[in-house]
């Protein structure tokens, strides 16, 4: 550990420190490590997962709804398609407590 010189107050600090003790000039930013990369990436991966299964679920559901002949058919197919929406829903936003706390977690401390 050595001392080198705040750019904002000229006092002696040690060059491991974030910020500037007497001033609070920031010196360096602090970084995720690896793990924390890897569950920011799992996060923004898990939404746009979740997106393309989402818009990709009500084009094939309007897609069944559109071929349906009777009556039956078609409330079937809407029904089957608010399920399968909550469903949709339900996963993505559990995906994301687990996947945001992760990455909340292993973000890097100041």
């Amino acid at each position: 550990m050595s001392l080198i010189k705040c750019p904002e107050c000229n006092k002696e600090i040690s060059d491991s420190a974030f910020k500037c003790p007497h001033c609070g000039k920031v010196i360096k930013k602090a970084k995720r490590g690896i793990m924390g990369k890897i569950f920011l990436w799992l996060f923004y991966g898990f939404n746009i997962l979740m997106l393309w299964w989402m818009i990709s679920g009500m084009s094939g559901a309007a897609k069944e709804a559109a071929t349906a002949v009777s009556e039956a058919e078609k409330a079937g197919a809407a029904i089957g398609t608010g399920l399968g929406f909550m469903m949709i829903i339900f996963i993505w936003v559990l995906g994301d407590i687990i996947t945001g706390l992760l990455a909340i977690m292993t973000r890097p401390k100041n």
